[in-house]
């Protein structure tokens, strides 16, 4: 692995295509000074959203459990340029200190363990993360004096595994296994603190995202990219049937933001979920073989079809946040791709 000088900078802009200020629309004033809390900040996600926040002039405090040196917020320099608040996000008194004494106006609650294998291994810590962590942080905005939005994200995930598709928001939340139950939970409690308490709070629903950043090698586009990059054959753990809704980073940055700025304008979002895809169909395959045609490459994948309790078929419809708010993504799969292979070129000095 290529260790990258503490402070240098990797979003796109450095690798030699627009960056992610210049590929979006002029960002919303609505967020200069604003007082913001990201949780799950280390993130794939996270990071992102955190230097989009930052680009559109919002006051930025991230809660942060692990020092993790291959986030991208770390690597970037970026958490060197925000407040940094050390600690667990079930710990209700620190999330109740950190939205009080930085006078938090939007949250969005990004963190949870979002690898399916290990909540399979492990599930309690999982539903601890997922579940205790999301109703920690309702109830400290719920008692909170400045908070005015949230945003949870919730995950396709919640659906669990449903007959009929596309999935809407209208759909029962019906996981089964310890991650998709995990993230149904969680979508119930935003909505329980929406309807009960009058909480102003939103929540996304994304298929599997993927992007610069995300050195999580077994998932399959990072795990595809460096391999290729290596000469070496990439691993399917699935028999490559699966399909999933990929959804670009960059795209789940900005939408986060947007959902807060439509919650803030228009309070009757309270309790809302929101899907945001592509509304594409992929096999594991599909992705695989867009990887390897554009790094040229004729490697042959290592399938394994090792995977268990895994949903065969998912992915989303959009339509409602086209209709509600305007919504429309900034990239689609090829882009998202040509992006995401730049960012590891450069990781990788390939």
């Amino acid at each position: 692995m290529v260790c990258l000088a503490p402070g240098r900078l990797l979003p796109a802009l450095q690798y030699g295509i627009k960056g992610p200020m210049e590929a979006t629309k002029t960002l919303n004033p609505f967020w200069h000074n604003r007082r913001t809390l990201v949780t799950g900040a280390t993130g794939l996600v996270g990071s992102w959203l955190v230097a989009r926040l930052r680009q559109a002039g919002a006051d930025v405090v991230c809660l942060v459990r692990d020092t993790l040196p291959t986030s991208e917020l770390v690597r970037s320099g970026t958490l060197g340029l925000v407040t940094s608040v050390q600690g667990d996000i079930c710990d209700r008194a620190l999330v109740e200190r950190a939205l009080g004494e930085y006078e938090i106006e939007t949250v969005f609650h990004l963190a949870a363990q979002t690898i399916v294998g290990i909540a399979n291994r492990q599930p309690l810590s999982t539903f601890e993360s997922n579940i205790r962590g999301t109703w920690t942080v309702l109830e400290a905005c719920r008692t909170a004096k400045t908070v005015q939005q949230i945003v949870v994200a919730s995950s396709d995930k919640a659906y669990g595994d449903q007959p009929d598709l596309p999935y809407e928001e209208t759909a029962r939340l019906e996981g089964r296994h310890p991650y998709d139950v995990s993230k149904s939970c969680a979508d119930l409690l935003a909505q329980c603190y929406a309807v009960t308490y009058k909480l102003p709070v939103a929540i996304t629903r994304c298929g599997n995202f993927y992007g610069g950043g995300d050195l999580n090698w077994n998932r399959i586009v990072p795990g595809t990219i460096r391999s290729v990059l290596l000469n070496q054959r990439p691993v399917i753990r699935s028999d490559g049937s699966l399909i999933r809704d990929y959804f670009y980073v960059e795209d789940g940055a900005a939408a986060y933001m947007l959902l807060a700025e439509k919650l803030s304008a228009n309070p009757a979002l309270a309790g809302e979920a929101f899907n945001f895809s592509n509304e594409i169909q992929l096999t594991v395959r599909d992705v695989v073989g867009k990887i390897l045609a554009r790094l040229d490459s004729r490697l042959e994948p290592d399938i394994r079809n090792e995977a268990c309790h895994e949903i065969q078929h998912q992915y989303l419809s959009a339509a409602k946040a086209r209709r509600a708010l305007g919504w429309a993504p900034l990239f689609n799969i090829d882009t998202g791709l040509q992006r995401t292979i730049a960012w590891y070129r450069q990781l990788l000095g390939r």
